[in-house]
């Protein structure tokens, strides 16, 4: 492979790095999830794999996709193929792919959903996670605050870099505001929850965010398991490395954790 090839693969990785699974919201690179990556001149192929073959075909469709307008985006890419493999929908979904025929032209009478829907509902569920690890993070640091006290909270108040940071980006995502002086602890439309909503509120964010974060260590379990030495291609981010409600100097609410299914 040349110098050119070298550069413009890590190029079309640094591109992938940004599509995310919709429903663990971490990067389909960090995760395992892509297979093999060939760079031929302009010309470009992408094999994804998941951890079972029957992972939720619209999840699938949206990396899929996303996946190959990341890698159209770039400025010297011309053909750019992205398939899905072991998957009982991957005839179908890289038919749809190669046609550029869009959510609803490849599902037809199955997309019951919008795509745009299906994207906003992951985001506002990214969202509600990252605020609860940035509160949860300044609950652990500052033993004096009182959980009652975590709706007067504002992005200004929060120290952690790296939390601050991803729900910033999950902010501007769904358009609430970012200003220092904005609440945190808000509604998916960035309104302030009433002081004796405050507790529940928490109790509810902690449990999507335990949710997600379940679910991703279940996949990635289940991609290793699926094919052995995947492993080696799976990265964790500091985001998601440390579980947000490990006690530290501060109690934390209890929370009851109901099961439900994973879908990939």
């Amino acid at each position: 492979m040349t110098a050119t090839s070298l550069d413009r693969r890590e190029e079309c990785l640094d591109a992938l790095s940004v599509v995310l699974d919709p429903e663990l919201d971490e990067p389909i690179t960090d995760l395992g999830f892509v297979r093999s990556l060939d760079v031929d001149g302009s010309a470009v192929t992408v094999h994804l794999r998941l951890p079972t073959s029957f992972c939720s075909p619209n999840f699938a469709y949206l990396m899929a996709s996303d996946t190959k307008d990341a890698l159209t985006a770039l400025p010297w890419t011309g053909r750019v193929v992205v398939e899905l493999d072991d998957h009982h929908d991957s005839d179908l979904i890289n038919a749809g792919l190669a046609a550029d025929a869009g959510y609803r032209g490849t599902f037809r009478h199955e997309a019951e959903q919008d795509l745009d829907e299906l994207r906003l509902t992951f985001r506002r569920k990214a969202h509600t996670a990252a605020m609860e690890r940035a509160l949860t993070t300044l609950l652990r640091a500052d033993p004096q605050l009182q959980e009652s006290q975590i709706g007067e909270v504002t992005l200004a108040d929060l120290r952690d870099e790296r939390t601050t940071a991803a729900l910033l980006r999950r902010r501007v995502a769904l358009g609430i505001p970012t200003d220092p002086g904005a609440t945190v602890l808000v509604d998916d439309h960035g309104n302030p929850y009433p002081h004796d909503e405050v507790p529940l509120r928490l109790r509810r964010a902690r449990s999507t965010r335990i949710s997600i974060d379940g679910n991703a260590h279940f996949c990635r379990g289940l991609l290793a398991t699926r094919y052995p030495g995947s492993e080696a291609d799976q990265t964790f981010r500091p985001e998601g490395a440390e579980p947000a409600d490990q006690r530290g100097g501060h109690p934390l609410l209890p929370l009851t954790v109901t099961t439900r299914e994973f879908s990939a």
